[in-house]
């Protein structure tokens, strides 16, 4: 039954509280900067480099959100979402120091949590997200994604299995 209760560990079940959790979320953001960082200043614009058959980096802008929802848009949606990525991260904050003693949930928010910062620290910074990693399968491409990206959607997994897992009990 999905409208079952999350267990009540709060905070204080938990020894260090907040902390592992925000660090998880910092070191998400740190890499993800460290590495749109290194292929800006390695790649121009729309540059590709072949890395296997089914692989490539490859710089380019998402001024959408994910898929490049929305990105042919005029601008406004820079600021939606960066709104959205900053309500998200404060809901998620929230949330862990709620729930701070349930490892896999409160990692999978911590995931999250760092990749929508890095997302957020994009659009502040350079009106657009900076994605490099581009997946292909002959000529279909998948969308461009970076570790932001990438954290987000390894924690939205977490997110299903520790639910799916927790209606099983």
């Amino acid at each position: 039954m999905a409208t079952k209760k999350r267990s009540s560990i709060s905070t204080s079940s938990s020894k260090y509280g907040l902390a592992p959790w925000l660090a998880i979320a910092a070191l998400i953001l740190v890499i993800d900067q460290l590495t749109k960082i290194t292929i800006v200043r390695l790649f121009s614009y729309g540059e590709s480099l072949a890395v296997t058959p089914f692989f490539n980096l490859v710089l380019v802008y998402n001024k959408g959100a994910a898929f490049s929802f929305l990105s042919s848009e005029s601008g406004w949606q820079r600021y939606l979402f960066t709104a959205l990525g900053i309500a998200a991260a404060l809901f998620i904050t929230f949330l862990l120091k709620r729930h701070a003693g349930q490892r896999m949930f409160c990692t999978a928010l911590a995931l999250i949590l760092g990749g929508a910062i890095g997302n957020v620290v994009d659009r502040i910074a350079y009106g657009h997200v900076i994605d490099f990693l581009d997946f292909y399968m002959r000529n279909w491409h998948w969308p461009a994604f970076n570790i932001a990206d990438s954290a987000i959607c390894v924690g939205a997994v977490l997110f299903v299995i520790d639910e799916l897992r927790r209606v099983n009990k």
